[in-house]
């Protein structure tokens, strides 16, 4: 009577299961909105999310930011500037984020405070879902779309014919430094902000690479350019470097990392190109 029983759990399970299988979503990243929660603010939670583009697990997430560096709600739904695409690592608003840097493409004018990068954008160009993400910079005529891998993230630039195109790379206040090594496209870097706790000795070690050579570039700190500067530690530093662009020419920074120790910037870069 037992083993009669014990075949017929056996079975129901193995019919069960078939049909999960068989019944079973064949994407069901797709059904993931990362917009819905977004429109919260400090005086009315509405789900206090943002939109990240991640990998299960993955070391990083990448939010775009409409929100004022330091501003825990960094992306809301009824905001309608981009200031850039953001590294995150913030587990809620209340507790704010922590080493964190960002990429903003622009065109025209050679600036960086993240007012004058700012960007209108409509959620009408706007794709989110769960390992992507774009959307169009109005202000500068550029199409910028991210996703991720384990540890770094691939962005995708499109910009307009122009010969005063840029990205903005802004690794924040509370401690941060720049280099820029045009010879080989790159831009490492670290941020010390934390908003939580006493974390002594940290910070969050980066390095980006691009396709295209910089033509033009400066480091910044504070407020203003330092002109001739490579390598800049200061409270608030960052970089800008530019090139001329055809029509629908795309460019490709991609990369980070968190932990620094030799051999990182190859590492990333093998990581960011698979």
């Amino acid at each position: 009577m037992k083993k009669h029983l014990l075949l017929i759990v056996i079975f129901s399970f193995i019919a069960l299961k078939s049909q999960w299988v068989e019944n079973a979503v064949p994407n069901p990243e797709e059904l993931v909105n990362p917009l819905i929660g977004t429109l919260s603010k400090p005086s009315l939670s509405n789900g206090n999310t943002y939109p990240a583009v991640a990998v299960p697990h993955g070391m990083n997430l990448w939010t775009p930011q409409t929100g004022k560096n330091g501003n825990g709600w960094q992306y809301t739904y009824d905001a309608d500037k981009i200031r850039g695409i953001k590294q995150t690592h913030q587990p809620s608003p209340w507790m704010n984020d922590y080493g964190m840097f960002s990429i903003m493409p622009i065109t025209g004018k050679m600036r960086f405070s993240e007012d004058e990068r700012a960007s209108w954008f409509s959620h009408k160009s706007e794709i989110s879902k769960p390992y992507y993400y774009s959307v169009y910079l109005s202000d500068h005529n550029v199409k910028a779309e991210i996703t991720p891998t384990e540890r770094a993230a691939q962005l995708r630039l499109t910009y307009p014919d122009s010969k005063n195109s840029w990205f903005v790379v802004d690794a924040f206040d509370r401690g941060s430094a720049i280099t820029i090594i045009p010879s080989q496209n790159k831009i490492t870097g670290y941020s010390t902000r934390y908003s939580r706790g006493k974390l002594t000795g940290f910070k969050n070690y980066f390095v980006i690479y691009a396709d295209k050579p910089f033509t033009r570039y400066s480091a910044w700190k504070d407020k203003d350019f330092v002109q001739g500067a490579l390598e800049i530690t200061g409270d608030h530093c960052g970089a800008v470097v530019g090139f001329a662009t055809k029509k629908g020419e795309k460019v490709h920074p991609q990369g980070c990392f968190f932990i620094h120790q030799p051999g990182t910037g190859r590492t990333e870069f093998t990581e960011g190109t698979k």
